[in-house]
């Protein structure tokens, strides 16, 4: 069973930066893929950013944000920079194995608010 728990979410205003954390708990791999998806209220949860055998990012990040990780640690970072009020939602961390497509673990999500 994998757990991964958030952490580091928040109020900022726009322009400011934030870091996110992902601690993945229980029987999870140094090659599992990581990333980080979020849901705007209203809206479909999106993909932001994986780090897996490649490091991948939404369009819309624009070179703002950084994934990173420590997987001896089973860690997963993403530093959010220049954000915007658009950027307000909550953020999931999820896990999957490297063979399969989907992603299989989910956190519980951390909200993240920029004001304008």
């Amino acid at each position: 069973q994998v757990q991964l728990i958030e952490s580091g979410g928040g109020l900022v205003q726009a322009g400011g930066s934030l870091r996110l954390s992902c601690a993945g708990i229980g029987r999870i791999f140094e090659d599992y893929a990581m990333g980080w998806f979020r849901q705007a209220p209203g809206k479909a949860r999106e993909f932001v950013a994986e780090s897996g055998v490649s490091t991948t990012y939404a369009d819309f990040v624009k070179g703002r944000f950084i994934i990173s990780r420590d997987r001896a640690k089973y860690m997963v970072y993403l530093q959010m920079n220049n954000l915007e009020p658009e950027d307000t939602a909550v953020y999931y961390c999820a896990s999957r194995r490297p063979y399969v497509g989907n992603y299989e673990y989910w956190g519980q999500g951390i909200q993240v608010t920029v004001s304008a």
